[in-house]
């Protein structure tokens, strides 16, 4: 099969998020280079975001628990409202520790979320608190569910991805499940993490992708799925790949791609696979604060046994 070289759709964009609405038109978020503030976007196509005027829908405030490393939003339509639910850390973070992450979600009921008022919702409890962050939701067969990331004490490692039921598109319902750790050696290169999960539903099969290891070129994306009719609250419901699904293309010079987001093309049924990327390994200082972490966008490719292909970050 012919492989085409592909180049970042939105430069300097990381945990890249696209989000195919009913109204036809397409919209993103991300995390910004400052970490600052919740940047929306949208367009009648997928190549038509990386010129679409952004907006800031939230701007953090100057102190307190959710002002500092506004990390990886996500852009959801739940229950006749568009929410955004991203983590931010207190102010004292950056002069003490950078881990000190909670989930919080905004509001806006206005049809098009660029417009109108959006409202904070407060934090999304999880019931245990420890630093969390990469929340997305999900709905399937008539349940509202919240997937994302979250440290254990009592488990080696600086993440884990859990799931739970929702009460409200803001308030989780009943006790956490823990879905996966870092186990394998690719998962804890640098950092022990599994984060920026992301589902998609296809071929009788739920797939959550997610993220491990550190944000280098280290950084890789694995695979769990469950069957769509089983039970996603019963961790024996989910299968986990041994190997990453999409890791590191030293041929090309793409480097660490992960914290994907799963969206549709045009012909609103081919599954475009949107990722974050860097296009070389000489970063100066801590890699969280270099910027050119750029937003990649593919179709995604399926196997004859109806599992998803990544390929290769750098070719589709």
């Amino acid at each position: 099969m012919q492989e085409t070289l592909i180049h970042p759709l939105i430069e300097q964009r990381a945990d890249p998020y696209i989000y195919k609405h009913t109204d036809g038109f397409y919209y993103f978020t991300a995390s910004v280079p400052q970490y600052d503030r919740i940047e929306l976007r949208r367009a009648a196509t997928i190549e038509g975001l990386a010129t679409a005027p952004t907006v800031d829908a939230w701007i953090k405030p100057d102190s307190g628990p959710y002002s500092e490393l506004i990390w990886a939003p996500e852009l959801h339509f739940n229950m006749g409202a568009w929410y955004v639910y991203f983590a931010a850390a207190p102010s004292r973070a950056i002069k003490d520790k950078l881990f000190q992450h909670r989930m919080y979600a905004i509001r806006n009921p206005n049809p098009n979320p660029l417009e109108g008022a959006w409202e904070f919702m407060g934090q999304v409890d999880t019931g245990i608190d420890t630093f969390c962050l990469d929340a997305t939701t999900f709905n399937h067969q008539g349940t509202l569910y919240y997937l994302w990331a979250q440290k254990d004490v009592a488990i080696e490692g600086n993440s884990n991805l859990y799931l739970a039921k929702m009460k409200t598109p803001w308030q989780i319902e009943g006790t956490p499940v823990l879905l996966s750790k870092p186990e394998y050696d690719w998962e804890t290169r640098g950092f022990w993490v599994n984060e920026g999960p992301s589902v998609v539903h296809r071929n009788g099969k739920i797939f959550i992708s997610y993220s491990a290891s550190a944000t280098d070129e280290n950084y890789a994306m694995g695979l769990l799925h469950a069957d769509e009719d089983a039970d996603l609250l019963d961790p024996a419901s989910w299968t986990k790949s041994r190997e990453p699904v999409l890791r590191t293309c030293y041929d090309h010079g793409i480097y660490g791609p992960g914290h994907n987001s799963f969206t549709y093309a045009e012909d609103g049924e081919t599954v475009m696979l949107v990722y974050h990327a860097r296009t070389y390994t000489e970063i100066v200082g801590d890699p969280l604060w270099n910027p050119d972490r750029h937003t990649f966008v593919k179709p995604l490719r399926w196997g004859e046994d109806g599992m998803p292909l990544f390929g290769r970050p750098s070719t589709y």
